[in-house]
């Protein structure tokens, strides 16, 4: 193409956005709401810039997933374009498989999506509560997931970050896939994206979470469809399984063992489950079935879906949901209840952590120590009190403290000054400091399991019990700051 012509298709090419983004409007309106509007229950999760919480209608009793966005964390971090192609992307799907996106508001300290309230939880709880899942149940779900994925993928879009915790689940046991926060069109996507929303374009640059990352993305290759589908054969692998194929003490192990495909299939697996959970985690991404020039047709005509309906994907009976044990039960299974001793309600002001996700970090500089630590289950501003001027928290966890015959619930603090503190999260009063030490003689982790740890200083010992299984990443982040 000579010069003139490829400029006079670039201005042909940005008319077409400028014309789109004036006929443009959003389905799901911008409203006046306030958060006083709704009574907030329990959280549902928590990302790098966000957290989403349960919250109930006053005048109307309806419920939803509201998605609250700290709007002084996105500007500092550099995420709005994010944030704006996310909104603007629900906005467009319509799939019975996908989360939908109610309406918005704002205020002066966030930024709110009311999403549809999942009140099965995330597969992840499941596949947590069972051990692992059946070859019947993992063949419902992921027909599901397949069904949902496709739809995305004509559409033009990669998620980016497909994992269990991201597979939420109605009441009745279906598959809803969430979290567009990575979401990347491709250049022929059908969805119209606005002026200043859109994702990054640089090649060596990715998000998602370490253990479902294809190795194509740790090599700096850009971004495919074949990308969700390495993702999807992870999440199958951990459904059958009850861990990730690629699971490890660190970030940067967990990348050496998914650059080298190191994984390791149970002897229980079986052999077409094996051969489709080989076949998605190829190394070459076009060969991935759903990737190649046959579409979706090779992966749903694979011999482990023998016997699903294609055409009438929603109608069968979803397996049975194990809800958690105790009063939080009765809020997963459609209760009104909607309290939360957790949940404060005052806006979310300065933000403390990172999240739990990889965004903008490149494996090269990465090797041998952890670049990004979690803020995992709060970065709400109540725990700035247990800071000094200037103290930052690095991470922190909602754990079980264990005792000798009995359990209870604190809040872990790890700051950068560096300092360890663990809080009574409903009276919001410090329990404990730990004098911290870089000597491991003096201050020490010691893992027993995923989900269990102790902490060891002179004369003491604590043991503490992670839901969320991230016991090797608190003992590789404060090994981490003994060792700067």
């Amino acid at each position: 193409m000579m010069g003139g012509e490829m400029e006079k298709d670039v201005e042909s090419k940005m008319k077409n956005v400028q014309d789109k983004a004036k006929s443009f409007k959003f389905r799901a309106p911008q409203e006046n709401f306030t958060i006083q509007d709704f009574e907030m229950g329990k959280i549902f999760g928590v990302g790098s810039y966000s957290k989403v919480v349960r919250a109930k209608k006053k005048d109307t009793g309806k419920v939803y997933a509201l998605k609250i966005m700290d709007k002084k964390f996105i500007t500092k971090e550099n995420k709005t374009a994010y944030v704006k192609l996310e909104r603007i992307v629900l906005d467009q799907l319509n799939h019975p498989g996908i989360v939908q996106l109610h309406f918005t508001f704002q205020d002066t300290y966030s930024l709110y999506m009311a999403l549809e309230s999942c009140e099965g939880g995330e597969l992840f709880d499941q596949i947590k509560r069972k051990g692992r899942l059946t070859d019947d149940e993992t063949r419902f779900y992921a027909a599901e997931i397949v069904d949902a994925l496709e739809y995305i993928h004509k559409l033009g879009l990669i998620h980016r970050d497909i994992k269990p915790e991201n597979l939420l689940l109605t009441l009745d046991g279906h598959i809803k896939i969430a979290d567009f926060g990575s979401v990347k069109p491709m250049q022929d996507s059908q969805i119209t994206v606005l002026p200043h929303a859109a994702s990054d374009d640089k090649a060596c640059t990715f998000v998602g979470t370490a253990a479902y990352v294809p190795p194509e993305v740790l090599n700096n290759s850009p971004a495919t469809f074949g990308n969700d589908l390495w993702a999807l054969g992870c999440t199958l692998f951990q459904m059958l399984s009850g861990t990730s194929p690629f699971k490890d003490a660190s970030e940067w192990l967990i990348f050496q063992r998914i650059v080298a495909r190191d994984v390791k299939f149970p002897d229980y697996f079986s052999s077409d489950a094996r051969d489709l959970i080989d076949k998605l985690l190829d190394i070459d991404p076009a060969k991935r079935p759903g990737a190649g020039p046959d579409g979706y047709e090779s992966l749903k005509n694979h011999p482990f879906f023998q016997g699903i309906d294609w055409h009438d994907i929603r109608s069968r009976c979803p397996p049975r949901l194990v809800l958690e044990k105790g009063p939080a039960s009765s809020r997963s299974n459609g209760s009104d209840d909607t309290s939360d001793s957790s949940w404060n309600p005052t806006h979310i002001g300065d933000v403390t952590g990172t999240g739990n996700t990889i965004a903008d970090v490149t494996s090269s500089s990465d090797a041998g120590h952890i670049t990004k630590l979690a803020s995992i289950d709060s970065f709400d501003s109540k725990w700035q009190q247990f800071l000094e001027p200037g103290e930052s928290i690095l991470m922190i966890s909602m754990f079980k403290k264990l005792q000798k015959l009995s359990s209870k619930k604190v809040q872990l603090i790890l700051t950068n000054k560096p300092k360890l503190v663990y809080v009574d999260p409903s009276k919001l009063a410090g329990k404990g400091n730990m004098i911290w030490s870089d000597d491991p003689n003096e201050l020490s982790v010691q893992v027993t399991s995923p989900s269990n740890f102790k902490i060891c200083i002179p004369k003491k010992v604590m043991t503490f019990e992670d839901p969320k299984q991230r016991a090797y990443q608190w003992k590789k982040a404060i090994e981490a700051l003994q060792n700067r």
